[in-house]
């Protein structure tokens, strides 16, 4: 038993620990994942919000662009730190931070999908006697969806990375298994949750081809016809 316990005190993760710890992993589990939809859905509702505003008046979209552009560019770290001061630490400083980096993500992703249906397609739904708003959602939307479930599918992958960040602002999900590795110099911790982050990003990712394909059997169907 004691030549057991020595070889996993010195080994990269301590097995005992984790047998330990199942609930706390879970529980982490489950703030990472509200987290990341969360703060993806609030997201996609804010882009839908812009990109519908660009595509009424194209003017609007070069502004729009730069703004969410510039509010990816901003390092997390700073971003959180500018937050703190004036949202404090918690979920509300999180969820801003994490929200803000989806935008520009969504909106060009939303914005280039409706732009590229086909002019002839357009046509031919306004010969039919579509109106404008029964064409956008029956026609429109319907083709632009491949484009829009990958552009939520990226930024929800890249949502479950930063939120590892927010650990620095209370919150964090596996972000607090690598935070409290690193404070205490153990890889146990760090470990797990670094695993967990990308078997969480996986998974999603993975969720997400099933989602799109769901939505769009015809594009598949056209695929495999070819």
């Amino acid at each position: 038993m004691t030549s057991l316990l020595a070889n996993d005190q010195n080994s990269l993760v301590w097995w005992s620990w984790v047998g330990d710890h199942t609930h706390d992993i879970w529980q982490r589990t489950v703030q990472h994942f509200q987290l990341t939809v969360f703060a993806v859905v609030v997201g996609l509702l804010i882009s839908s919000a812009f990109a519908a505003l660009a595509l009424r008046y194209r003017w609007t979209y070069g502004p729009i662009l730069s703004f969410s552009n510039v509010l990816y560019t901003i390092p997390s770290l700073a971003s959180f730190g500018f937050l703190i001061p004036i949202t404090h630490l918690g979920f509300k400083t999180a969820e801003i931070g994490l929200v803000s980096y989806t935008l520009l993500i969504l909106i060009r992703n939303i914005v280039t999908s409706i732009d590229g249906v086909p002019d002839a397609v357009k046509e031919a739904a306004d010969g039919m006697g579509y109106t404008r708003w029964r064409r956008f959602f029956g026609v429109d939307l319907r083709l632009a969806t491949p484009g829009i479930v990958a552009g939520v599918r990226i930024a929800c992958v890249t949502t479950v990375g930063l939120v590892t960040v927010t650990a620095l602002v209370g919150e964090g999900g596996y972000g607090n298994f690598i935070l409290d590795g690193i404070n205490r110099d153990f890889s146990t911790p760090i470990v797990v949750g670094t695993v967990c982050s990308i078997a969480l990003a996986i998974s999603l990712d993975i969720s997400f081809v099933v989602i799109e394909r769901l939505l769009t059997p015809w594009a598949h169907r056209a695929r495999a016809s070819k």
